[in-house]
């Protein structure tokens, strides 16, 4: 299906629920931009997570959103999962400082091909970073601020830089396969626009099934916002109690505390010991898995 046809059915699908693009925006966690782009075809290729975003804010499935046929649902129907005995459902997983670690490396990198000095880059990128995080400032933009401050005439290109600069944390990779078998699992991260997807598409990420990807550029909040954890609470379609979520900031364990969700605060130093306070916290009885 071609961009045009993949916005007509999204746009209809739409109509058909009664809901306006800032409705679906809202229940989807898109920015407005990006959904009036998808539905004129401006976008090619969309994110499969964001169709899937649109899918499940419209109650539907993604068969059902591109007017597929329906696969065979009795045959392909979830296994059931588990509850911890702390009557965890759904675990969140961050990701910079959780699943890879941290891109402080880009810096050095970005130093020694440029000549800026490293307080120069740090102090331009979190100046900047939390906007583009949220989706107010473009990556394109930030590429030519960032360009711009260090000095940079070629074409440049941040992403690059930290995707050959993050580094998988292997435990913490295997731990999020494991937990997939056992519970529904998702991503809620401080992130830039497409990284994501990048990081997936390199391997970066554990190819798993994510019930949930809360993305901070599309929910238009980043941790620790509380609208970024009530768009990840509504996703995950369970209650407060029955949420972990894993993150190596205290500020943003805090916040989800806060929320009445169960925490664990993770620590990159020290990842076997991590590891295991996560699946001692997810540790299950057979007779308490239930249907999804």
């Amino acid at each position: 299906m071609d961009e045009v046809g993949l916005g007509k059915k999204l746009q209809d699908a739409r109509k058909a629920a009664g809901l306006t693009q800032q409705d679906l925006c809202q229940r989807a966690g898109l920015s407005y931009s990006t959904l009036a782009k998808i539905e004129r075809g401006a976008i090619k290729s969309p994110s499969i997570f964001t169709i899937q975003s649109i899918a499940a804010a419209l109650g539907l499935s993604l068969g059902q959103l591109l007017g597929e046929p329906s696969p065979q649902a009795a045959v392909t129907s979830e296994v059931p999962k588990k509850v911890s005995k702390s009557g965890v459902k759904f675990v969140y997983f961050d990701i910079n400082g959780c699943l890879v670690r941290f891109f402080h490396a880009a810096f050095t990198e970005l130093a020694a091909t440029t000549g800026a000095s490293a307080d120069v880059i740090e102090t331009t990128f979190w100046h900047y970073n939390d906007a583009v995080c949220r989706g107010e400032m473009s990556l394109e933009d930030f590429n030519k601020v960032l360009a711009e401050n260090l000095g940079v005439n070629t074409p440049f290109n941040w992403q690059d830089y930290y995707l050959r600069a993050v580094e998988p944390i292997s435990e913490m990779q295997e731990l999020v396969s494991w937990a997939a078998e056992h519970y529904h699992v998702g991503l809620l991260s401080n992130i830039m626009p497409g990284f994501i997807d990048a990081m997936l598409a390199k391997g970066l990420l554990p190819k798993i099934q994510y019930r949930s990807i809360i993305d901070s550029s599309k929910t238009g909040a980043i941790k620790p916002e509380q609208a970024i954890y009530e768009a990840a609470q509504h996703y995950a379609e369970v209650q407060p109690g029955e949420i972990l979520l894993v993150d190596d900031s205290r500020a943003n364990i805090m916040a989800a505390e806060k929320m009445g969700w169960k925490v664990l605060w993770f620590d990159d130093f020290r990842p076997e010991q991590s590891v295991a306070r996560v699946r001692q916290a997810l540790e299950f009885e057979e007779e308490n898995a239930n249907p999804s």
